[in-house]
Order: C-alpha cells, then structure tokens, then sequence
C-alpha cells in the first residue's frame, strides 16, 4: 500500500515538473530560426525543444529502419534466420540482462530475487538448459525444495545439463537422509564425469556407510587414476578398506578371503594398527604363529599399542605369567621407552607378582603422565608390597578422575570412539580415526579394564583353584583375604 502511493506521488510530482517547464518555455521569448527552400520557419522556446525530441526520435526510428532492411536483405539473399535474430534481439538482450541480475541475487543471497529474476529470464530467452540451473539455486536458497527438485529434472533431460541435474538431486536426498537413494546417483554422477572431485568423496563416503567395501575400493582407484588422491594416502586408505571387508576372521563363519584381506591390509599399510592386529590373528588361525610375532614386532617398533600386545599374547595362550614377561621382552625391547611399552611390562610384572620391576617398568609415568590405567597399576603395586589401605585407596581414587589415556579420537570432531572404525559414528568422516589423548577430559578407561585379562591368560582358574585346596586342607583356621592384583588377574 505504501509502495503504490509513493509511485504515485512521483508520478504526480513528474506531472507538475512537465507542466511547470512548459510553462517556462511559454514565457521566455525568441526561439529558432529554420529557412528551408527560401521559406523561413520561426519556432519558440517550447515548439524548439519538441522539434528537438521529434528529431531525437525520427533518428531514432531510422536507425531500426536501416537494421530491419539490412536484415531483410540478408533473408532475401538465403539467410532464413535474419529476421528472426533481429526481432529476437531486444527479448535476448532483456533475458540475458534479467539472467545476469539472477545471479548477482543469487551471490548476494537473496533467494526470493533470484528466483524472480530467473522466471523473468526463462520468458525472454527461451532456454531451459542456462535458466534452469539459476530457478533450482534459486528455489533451494529460498526453501521451495519442490521447485528445485523440478528444475534438476528438467535438466536430466539434456546431455550437457544431465550431470548437474544428477548431482543437484543427490545433494537433496542427501540433506532429507536418504542414503540408499543418494548413492545410487552418486555412481550414475561418477559415470559422467569421473574426475569430479565432489562426487568421488561424495561416493566413497557414502559406499564406507553402506558397508560396500570393494565399491569403495574401486572409488579410491579412480580417485587415484584422475590424480585427485596422492598414492601414499591412497595405500593408507585401501589398506583401511581391505581391513573393514575382512571384519569377524575370528568368528565361526570367517572366509579363508576375510583371512588373506586382513593380511593385505597389513601389508598395504603395515602402520595400521588394527590392520595388524587383525593379520596376526589371521596367521593365529592358520597356526602360522612365527609371522604373527615378526608382524607384530614390526608393528610395534612403528607405533605401541594395547590391540598389539592383546594379538601377542594371543599366540601363546595357555603360557605361566613368567614365561609371558620373558616372551614380552621382545616387544620391550624395540621400544622401551615407550608409554604403552612400560604399562604392558608393569602389567605383566604385576600378574607375575614381581611388584618391584613393575614399579621400574613405570618409574615416573604416573606422574609424569597419569592417567586411569598407570594409577590403577600403582595402586595395584602399592599393594602387592603390602602398603596399607590408605595408600591404595589414594591411588584408586586419583585413577577415577583421570584421564582415559590415548584412545581412538577422531581428527575431524574429535569424537572419542570405544574402538576403531573406518568411518566415524558421530561426523560419518572417512578414515580420520587416530589414536591419541582426547583434548577434552574424560574419565573410566576401557583399555586397561581389558588388558590385564587377555595378558594374564588361565590364571585366574590356577588362583581359583589354590584357593580351594586351601580351604579344603585347612578349614579350621582363618582365611586370609586374597590379594586383589591376583583377583583382578
């Protein structure tokens, strides 16, 4: 409403401006002389300057005269799209000027503009393939989905315009959570242009959620192939693959191809610590026991890490807690300085009941470096020596507001992940796991409430059992309570 009466006390006042100059004109006196053929025109102020916008005009209109008879003459000489080009020519330049402003709108974010500068466009020129593109932005900025989706369709109906109407489709079913769907059109988009960057990762992260490994596989090759992916990431990565297809090699149902996948990824990315882990456990259950240690020892020197000493421990299961520190020294050996490698001996010492070296084997990392799982071993050592309650429970009670430890972090949000995936649960990032101490606090570690069973093997039985005969050989007298490093073993 106020629009409509501002438009109109502009035009009133533009009105009042006209009559007021013509008024002025009337008034002022001599004018313009013209002498034509020996007859002499006198015209005044006002007649001078209407004469002046007769002129403007007529020049005006013979210019378009001349262009209509150039291109006249080009019909008439065989040029059958003369006319038509220049009646065309003022709705083409209109078109493309509305276009242009479309997507000035569209930079500026001004989604509503855009659209209609981009219906204004499609009226004039006439051309789905340019206005088509402008209306779905368009649409998508301003919330009209429906819309959008409808332009992306009309532009699956033209060859050049079909890998844009594809990939405008994917990105919305993308935003509505319908994966399956989603990447469906990833791969049609990839088969038309495979160099496009956006959609190879587009692809592969959503093949990496679906579980579809050897797609993903193929997906990481042409990535490789069209140079967007360097060959050290991309041996990383298909080594990160090839682990995620042979998941469950210790399950009941494992294929002898999950066994030598594990492998491949070790060999791929020795590195890789999971992959490792995994490649032993593939040789355990062929009974290859000598390259799982040599797999393992290689590993370790590379990067410590509790999965490693689990799968090492796992060759010699049925083994006394001496015999396994004596194995272990072989780890302990290629990194003893280590973090992870004085926890693992501190631990083994402590089922040994060796309290002394395991207290060496820590030295200084609780506090240095305390977390959970060091604490927990020095209130177990602190113990075992037959410190009084007071200091134990000082040390478990500094172990339950600790830190966790390294664990597995993911570098793109930094979610903390109980253990590793190819794919993280909360950014559903590709292969951004790596195994680090978590910038925020946490408290309750998983990896040393796990370790000490899996290294400790059958002792737990053996102390049951002595227990018992115990029991059975001197029941009169009082029992003594039992240590409780052994109880935990």
């Amino acid at each position: 409403m106020l629009w409509s009466l501002l438009k109109i006390l502009v035009f009133v006042a533009i009105v009042a401006l006209l009559a007021f100059g013509a008024d002025l004109l009337m008034d002022t006196g001599g004018g313009v002389q013209i002498t034509v053929a020996g007859t002499e025109y006198t015209l005044g102020a006002l007649q001078s300057v209407i004469a002046l916008g007769v002129l403007v005009f007529g020049v005006w209109l013979l210019l378009k005269l001349l262009s209509l008879l150039v291109a006249t003459l080009h019909f008439l000489n065989g040029d059958e799209t003369a006319l038509s080009r220049y009646w065309d020519k003022g709705r083409e330049r209109k078109g493309y000027q509305a276009l242009a402003d479309g997507l000035m709108a569209l930079a500026s974010g001004e989604g509503r503009l855009a659209l209609a500068k981009a219906a204004r466009a499609e009226k004039y020129l006439q051309k789905p393939d340019l206005t088509d593109l402008l209306v779905a932005q368009a649409a998508e900025m301003s919330g009209d989905t429906r819309k959008a989706a409808e332009a992306y369709k009309r532009l699956l109906s033209n060859q050049p315009t079909r890998f844009v109407g594809v990939r405008g489709i994917m990105k919305q079913k993308l935003s509505e959570g319908d994966t399956e769907t989603a990447l469906q059109l990833a791969e049609k988009a990839l088969s038309l242009r495979p160099k496009h960057e956006e959609v190879q990762d587009t692809l592969l992260r959503l093949q990496a959620q679906a579980e579809d490994w050897a797609g993903a596989r193929r997906t990481l090759s042409t990535k490789l192939k069209t140079g967007t992916l360097p060959r050290d990431v991309f041996k990383r990565r298909d080594a990160v693959l090839a682990l995620s297809a042979s998941k469950g090699i210790l399950d009941e149902g494992a294929t002898v191809e999950q066994q030598e996948q594990a492998i491949e990824a070790n060999r791929l990315s020795p590195d890789l610590v999971p992959a490792a882990a995994m490649a032993a456990r593939a040789y355990i259950s062929k009974g290859k026991k000598r390259p799982a240690a040599r797999l393992l020892k290689k590993s370790w020197e590379s990067q410590p890490h509790p999965d490693l000493a689990h799968a090492f421990a796992e060759i010699e299961p049925e083994e006394s807690a001496v015999e396994r520190v004596k194995r272990f020294e072989q780890l302990a050996r290629l990194k003893p300085q280590d973090d992870e490698t004085r926890l693992v001996m501190a631990e083994l010492n402590i089922v040994a009941e060796d309290f002394p070296e395991a207290r060496r084997w820590l030295n200084d990392l609780a506090v240095r470096a305390p977390d959970a799982r060091g604490l927990t071993l020095m209130a177990a050592i602190e113990r075992g020596e037959g410190a009084s309650d007071k200091i134990v429970q000082g040390w478990l009670a500094r172990a339950l507001t600790a830190p966790r430890g390294p664990q597995w972090v993911c570098d793109s949000c930094n979610h903390i992940h109980a253990e590793w995936a190819p794919v993280c649960e909360h950014c559903v990032s590709f292969d951004t796991l790596s195994w680090k101490r978590p910038e925020t606090p946490e408290v309750a570690s998983l990896a040393a409430a796990h370790m000490l069973p899996l290294i400790t093997g059958a002792l737990e039985d053996k102390a049951s059992e002595t227990v018992e005969e115990a029991e059975i050989l001197e029941p009169d007298q009082e029992q003594t309570p039992q240590d409780p490093v052994k109880e935990s073993s």
